[in-house]
């Protein structure tokens, strides 16, 4: 937001320079992040001084060209060609010299000494629009006859220079987005420091009416949608330009003067905070107003010429026939104030936040109204900003106040009551303030102290503080006007010595994890958790009924929470292959969100008794494995590749492979998967091939492997897994190796199953080298070729230990699994 430094000083005398300021606003939490020096007439008008023109007489070589000699109070006068067709001896002009800089636009030219059409010119005689005192370019200035020689065309047209202070207001800080509002938090650093100021609120005393005659009246309101609706009629105003320091006031923050009336709607939301409407009151058929929804599906054209579709949760500012404006957002196109307007109703309310930040996004309407309306403003406020606006426009455009203010405020809303003690603040801000310091920067802020005792106080806090409820909310006000910087450090040493938690211990092995990873080639992304919902449509693994939906989606895009990372890295890897790379290893850590079907209905003391949040690992994996290499052929990625980097990652966590359980699968989401369980059904991981429709959905029309591991469910399976140390076996390892014929059901996962069943000692792993299936094999069978790595800690095996191993495995591979050696 921008503030204006001379515009601050009219409320509050102060001696700072706008750098101080600065520095000021930023220590009590209304961080400044530049300051621009801005001018009434851009450049400052440098370089320009008032002359008179001695002579002027026709170029020689030229029908349109006069060559003029000009005074501007040096030395000798200035030989200028001037083309102006009314230029003439005698005249009072505007000169600039060499050296000065104009502006055209966004462009800028230096006036250099130049010779035209043969005959040299030392300077430019101005018109308005080239100073940018004016549009007008029909000839030069001519300025009156007594204007002294020589004198700076700044001080002539009294350029005033400010100062533009960028001030980002946090979105708790609505009862700051205004110049008053800044002030008033000026005044409390000030006052603190013990620089007495008074703040200086603008002031409304010469409000009357001026006309009893009828006025628009105000028929009904949705009170939960617009807790207040005031305003008032003022009639025989003239629609024109406004006047001087009111296009400076708004053209120094940045905004674009448009006529008198509106200008002042435009500079009283600036000034304290609180929007405003003008209607063209000949506009408002019925001379009445509703506030009210529409019927979802109502055309309605805004100011802009966009005909948008109203839906039934949209506040509308209606007449007795049509709508009129959408409430705290933006204007129509048919019931603004226009240059033949001659009789006004002033709007001033107070809308409800959440009502008016549904409808500035379903439009996608962001204004300076629906800002604060969006914040939460002070209902209490609306009638004394209603009466420094109608002044203001009646000081500027003339017209009446007409019949007696209009005022819809069913339920008022009385200051929140806070109760704090003083060890309270002392022990939240670690130092000891003294309580007449506590109350005096209590009255700084405008915060009532009701009733005090020797342990505390009660306060009544003014309802545009709506960041303040809570008595810690209050110990910050405090501290921040106190300031951070005054908290001291004292010699005491306190420190607290805590055991590593689970959390600790989690993000610990994320960061381990991430690494070996990332020296596996792969890059972490970092996706939104919230998505659409239509990810989800049609799917039975993950139901969109699954979903937990916001309430007040930024988008329809935006508008779920995520049930799975799988949708997020494919749109990562659309991106990356829409700019030609497609060779992918990602990762992500992230938080995935389901809705239970039980939760539909969740007590109001356990809300969040119905959703489940789990924080997941996924992986993700495309294009060329190798690629362009003289020492391997090109080779795709896989399922496999991806299966050994989630073995490698279930290995270093320290889970046992041995009491782990895989199965295959295939669904919506996977055309080919497998889960990794524990003993008891609990899944570890799932991984597999992104199903080729997943996969168009998101513009993706290569293969992809996805992996999802559970992260919570792993550090509950591995928060008593210990690391264990042994010697290097001093014997051998002896390798067998079978040829087993298999139903093409039976799975490598049944046979290393088998295999530890029949031996726990000597048996230390079992690796697929080989699959075959096809030509020379009986129907529905398929071979594996697997070895069996045989080990004794204590000495060496014999083969007869050996022989008898593997005939027992045979047997047992040939009972359970109907296995036959080829």
């Amino acid at each position: 937001m921008n503030i204006s430094y001379n515009w601050l000083r009219d409320y509050l005398p102060f001696d700072l320079t706008p750098d101080e300021v600065a520095a000021a606003l930023t220590s009590i939490g209304l961080e400044t992040g530049s300051v621009e020096t801005v001018q009434s007439v851009r450049g400052g008008l440098a370089g320009l001084v008032t002359g008179r023109v001695l002579t002027c007489t026709a170029h020689p070589n030229s029908d349109h060209l006069h060559l003029t000699t000009v005074d501007v109070g040096g030395d000798e006068p200035l030989k200028i060609v001037c083309g102006a067709p009314n230029v003439a001896a005698g005249q009072m002009v505007v000169v600039a010299v060499i050296g000065t800089k104009l502006y055209d636009g966004d462009k800028e030219f230096v006036i250099k000494k130049s010779k035209i059409r043969g005959e040299e010119s030392f300077g430019m005689i101005c018109a308005e629009d080239e100073i940018g005192v004016g549009v007008s370019h029909d000839g030069i200035i001519v300025l009156p006859a007594d204007t002294p020689v020589g004198l700076p065309a700044a001080e002539y047209y009294k350029v005033e220079t400010d100062h533009v202070l960028e001030v980002d207001i946090t979105p708790n800080r609505v009862d700051a987005t205004s110049h008053y509002g800044v002030a008033r938090d000026l005044a409390a650093y000030l006052q603190q420091r013990g620089t007495p100021v008074a703040l200086q609120r603008p002031s409304t005393e010469g409000f009357g009416m001026d006309d009893p005659s009828p006025a628009i009246v105000i028929k009904s309101v949705d009170s939960e949608g617009c807790p207040r609706y005031s305003g008032l009629t003022i009639r025989g105003v003239t629609v024109r330009e406004s006047p001087e320091w009111l296009r400076r006031r708004l053209t120094a923050i940045g905004l674009r003067p448009i006529n008198n009336v509106v200008d002042v709607t435009n500079y009283v939301l600036h000034e304290l905070g609180q929007p405003l409407h003008a209607f063209d009151a000949a506009k408002i058929a019925g001379s009445r107003i509703q506030v009210r929804t529409m019927p979802a599906g109502t055309p309605f054209t805004t100011l802009d010429g966009i005909e948008r579709t109203l839906t039934a949760d949209d506040l509308m500012i209606c007449d007795a026939e049509k709508p009129m404006c959408i409430g705290g957002v933006f204007g129509g196109l048919d019931s603004g104030v226009t240059a033949s307007t001659t009789d006004v109703f002033l709007e001033s309310a107070c809308f409800n936040p959440t009502w008016i930040r549904r409808t500035a996004r379903r439009f996608g309407l962001s204004t300076d109204a629906s800002f604060r309306f969006e914040r939460g403003l002070d209902p209490n406020g609306t009638i004394e900003v209603l009466k420094r606006a109608a002044l203001l426009i009646r000081e500027v455009a003339g017209g009446r106040i007409t019949g007696e203010i209009q005022d819809v405020y069913p339920n008022k809303v009385e200051p929140y009551a806070v109760d704090i003690t003083y060890r309270k603040i002392d022990e939240t801000i670690g130092q000891t303030i003294p309580p007449e310091t506590v109350k005096s920067i209590l009255r700084s802020l405008e915060i009532e102290i009701a009733h005090e005792t020797p342990e505390g106080l009660s306060l009544r806090v003014p309802v545009y503080r709506i960041d303040v409820r809570r008595d810690v909310d209050v110990i910050e006000d405090i501290l921040r006007i106190y300031g951070y910087n005054n908290v001291a450090f004292d010699d005491r040493v306190q420190s607290t010595l805590s055991y590593r938690t689970p959390t600790d211990r989690s993000q610990r092995l994320e960061s381990l994890i991430s690494e070996q990873l990332c020296g596996a080639g792969f890059h972490e992304i970092m996706n939104n958790s919230l998505t659409r919902r239509a990810n989800y449509e049609g799917l039975a693994t993950m139901p969109a009924d699954a979903c937990v939906t916001l309430m007040n989606p930024l988008s329809a895009d935006l508008n779920v929470m995520r049930q799975t990372l799988l949708f997020g890295g494919l749109q990562t890897i659309a991106h990356n292959i829409n700019h030609k790379q497609r060779n992918l290893r990602f990762f992500e850590f992230g938080n995935c969100y389901t809705r239970r079907a039980e939760g539909q209905s969740a007590e109001a003391d356990t809300p969040l008794k119905g959703f489940e949040e789990e924080h997941r690992l996924g992986l993700w994996l495309s294009g060329t494995r190798t690629e362009n290499s003289w020492l391997h052929a090109d080779e795709q990625t896989s399922v496999y590749e991806l299966k050994a980097y989630v073995e490698n990652i279930l290995r270093r966590l320290g889970v046992d492979e041995k009491k782990t359980v895989r199965r295959t699968f295939t669904n919506e989401i996977y055309s080919s998967g497998m889960t990794i369980e524990t003993a008891v059904g609990r899944t570890l991981a799932t991984f597999g091939i992104v199903d080729r429709r997943i996969a168009r959905q998101a513009d993706i029309d290569t293969e992809v492997s996805f992996a999802e591991l559970s992260w919570t469910a792993l550090m509950k399976e591995t928060r008593r897994a210990t690391t264990v140390f042994s010697e290097i076996p001093k014997f051998p390892e002896v390798r067998r190796d079978l040829a087993l014929l298999i139903d093409t059901a039976v799975t490598f996962a049944q046979i290393e199953q088998t295999a530890a069943e029949t031996d726990r000692k000597l048996l230390r792993r079992v690796v697929l080298f080989d699959v075959y299936e096809g030509k020379n094999l009986p129907a529905g069978k398929k071979s594996y070729a697997v070895s069996f790595y045989l080990q004794d800690a204590e000495r060496t095996l014999t083969d007869r230990r050996i022989d008898d191993l593997m005939a027992k495995l045979r047997r047992n591979l040939e009972s359970k699994l109907g296995a036959q050696l080829r």
